[in-house]
């Protein structure tokens, strides 16, 4: 059974290698891409705002196809704020605030930037290798959940590997497939029962890496010491300390990145995106807030269905209360984050956590039918 393991990886870690050449081949450079490697060349060469912007549109130009990098400077499809990006320092400039709060994911950029690849390259291929790290870490949890099955576990992968969301996330300049690999790293510790200090740690760098994903970390923190508290009835203050720690962190990066804040990143995605920052104030009621909710809610049809159904799934296979308040977690934390971000059109915001929901799924069905291994006969 070893050796049947020890092949199965050699295989699906050429499947995904091979997957990874072809996202990387049918890469997109798309208008988040300047944000991240503006950010890249500030750290570079921070007291020069015009050398930044103009080289991170010449690095794009060299690399990216006409058709995108039109769309890029906002020409074709017409965008007024993304003319303005290209064209004007200041700008420029103020936006990059939105994207340095990723602070992980603009490390990993820099980190292959200095090893010798170009800006733009850094960007796309930093998520070519956080897809392909997926990949084994999804496997790895796999084989877990289905010890003696690993055929299963292979066919699982490769299905996950090839959806949709999966592959777009690991084509463009965004940090949702970087941060996959650290969600999974979270649902291995979680499967595996890893100490409490050690999944602080994962719960540390997604929070370093992206800090509205806090919502999440600290959520769980609580959800664990509402267990913890019903379960046992004491009260965890481990947990209550690391949650501070984690606040904490939230608040400097926030500040040290000059985060402009919710209400500004609302009004710039959802009512109108700005040419300046400092310009128009981001004015909105609470009633323009829950129309434009009850606008996005209406397309955001998928994701429930689908992660509702995932969690009734779960409940109807498992009686474990723990797997059933896990999921229940996960589920809150997508409409947690839609509230704050109701991007409906975009299921890359949300498909981290629905993949959270396919593992609890997959585990709760493991332990219902002994993670189908074969049965000697009588």
């Amino acid at each position: 059974m070893k050796s049947g393991w020890r092949i199965s990886f050699f295989f699906i870690a050429i499947i995904v290698a091979a997957l990874s050449f072809w996202n990387y081949k049918n890469r997109v450079y798309d208008w988040d891409m300047p944000g991240y490697i503006g950010c890249l060349y500030n750290l570079k060469f921070p007291d020069a705002p015009d050398t930044i912007r103009t080289l991170t549109y010449q690095e794009i130009q060299r690399k990216a196809p006409e058709d995108q990098f039109r769309d890029i400077l906002g020409i074709k499809p017409a965008d007024k704020a993304r003319q303005a990006f290209a064209k004007n320092t200041r700008a420029f400039n103020e936006q990059l605030s939105y994207y340095q709060i990723k602070v992980g994911y603009n490390l990993g950029i820099l980190i292959l930037y200095e090893s010798g690849l170009s800006s733009p390259d850094a960007v796309t291929f930093l998520s070519i290798i956080s897809y392909f790290i997926s990949g084994l870490l999804l496997f790895y949890i796999l084989k877990i959940i289905f010890p003696e099955n690993y055929i299963m576990a292979i066919i699982l992968t490769i299905a996950i590997m090839l959806l949709p969301p999966m592959t777009y996330m690991s084509r463009v300049a965004t940090p949702d497939m970087f941060i996959m690999q650290f969600l999974l790293i979270f649902m291995i510790g979680l499967i595996m029962k890893w100490k409490a200090w050690i999944i602080f740690l994962i719960l540390f760098a997604i929070t370093f890496t992206r800090p509205d994903y806090v919502p999440f970390t600290l959520s769980y923190l609580a959800v664990a010491t509402g267990y913890e508290y019903f379960k046992n009835k004491k009260i965890h203050f481990g947990f209550i300390i690391q949650a501070i720690i984690l606040f904490i962190l939230y608040v400097v990066i926030m500040n040290i990145c000059g985060y402009p804040g919710w209400k500004h990143l609302f009004y710039d995605t959802f009512i109108h995106r700005r040419e300046f920052i400092s310009g128009t104030p981001p004015d909105f009621s609470f009633n323009d807030y829950l129309f434009i909710i009850y606008q996005k809610i209406i397309y955001f049809k998928k994701v429930t269905v689908t992660s509702v159904g995932l969690v009734l799934l779960t409940f109807y296979l498992t009686k474990d209360t723990w797997i059933r308040t896990l999921a229940v977690f996960v589920l809150v934390n997508i409409y947690i984050k839609f509230l704050f971000f109701p991007h409906s059109s975009g299921l890359r915001f949300f498909f981290g956590y629905i993949v959270l929901l396919i593992i609890i799924f997959l585990y709760a069905l493991g332990k219902k039918y002994n993670g189908f291994k074969l049965r000697k006969i009588a």
